[in-house]
């Protein structure tokens, strides 16, 4: 582990141990932790690490700077997977995921997800319709917008999105951030246990 994981670990560990309860336990459900659509954000093929998000998880968002660097260390062994799960007390939380979906579709996937985690604190929680300052995010992005339109407003795009949650819910998905490492849930207290998780899962 590098020492820019180490601080960032120490930084963010608190954050996860807010949220999230390491033990590897089996998910034993009947559906994978990811499908051959999802969204890969990085190469590796000796294991896959998949995680469940809501856009409007203040979790979520203190945990991803840490994520990004576990992904540059490790992502040429480890394929990085994202799910949507958005939660239903969060307002903007499925907007945030069709407008992501909707870039996706562009190729733009990692980049409008990552402006959602970066901007979180502006949006999340307000109690106004957020979808004008997503299409500004799509636009900023350089994206077509009549088809980031059509896809936004496409009932396909829900079905997509809620097929991920569905997904989540079968493994035992109650809220996010969520772990799954070749398809066994993670319950990390910190971001350290994460990193010890990838050595082990790679040494087998």
């Amino acid at each position: 582990m590098s020492l820019n994981v180490k601080i960032l670990a120490a930084a963010l560990g608190a954050a996860l141990v807010a949220v999230l309860v390491v033990v590897l336990v089996p998910w034993g459900g009947s559906t994978a932790a990811h499908r051959a659509d999802s969204h890969r954000l990085s190469p590796g093929t000796e294991a896959t690490f998949v995680e469940f998000l809501d856009f409007e998880c203040s979790a979520c968002a203190a945990v991803h700077p840490a994520l990004d660097q576990l992904r540059a260390e490790y992502g040429d062994r480890i394929g990085f997977v994202v799910r949507y799960f958005p939660i239903d007390s969060h307002q903007h939380a499925e907007p945030a995921a069709r407008a992501v979906e909707a870039a996706a579709q562009q190729g733009a996937f990692a980049p409008m997800a990552q402006r959602m985690v970066e901007t979180r604190g502006e949006w999340g929680g307000r109690p106004e319709p957020m979808d004008e300052r997503f299409r500004g995010y799509a636009a900023d992005l350089g994206l077509d917008l009549a088809e980031y339109d059509r896809v936004y407003a496409a009932p396909a795009t829900l079905d997509r999105i809620r097929s991920d949650r569905a997904d989540g819910e079968t493994l035992g998905v109650r809220g996010t951030p969520s772990f799954f490492l070749d398809g066994e849930r993670l319950r990390p207290q910190t971001v350290g246990d994460l990193v010890d998780a990838f050595d082990a899962v790679l040494a087998r």
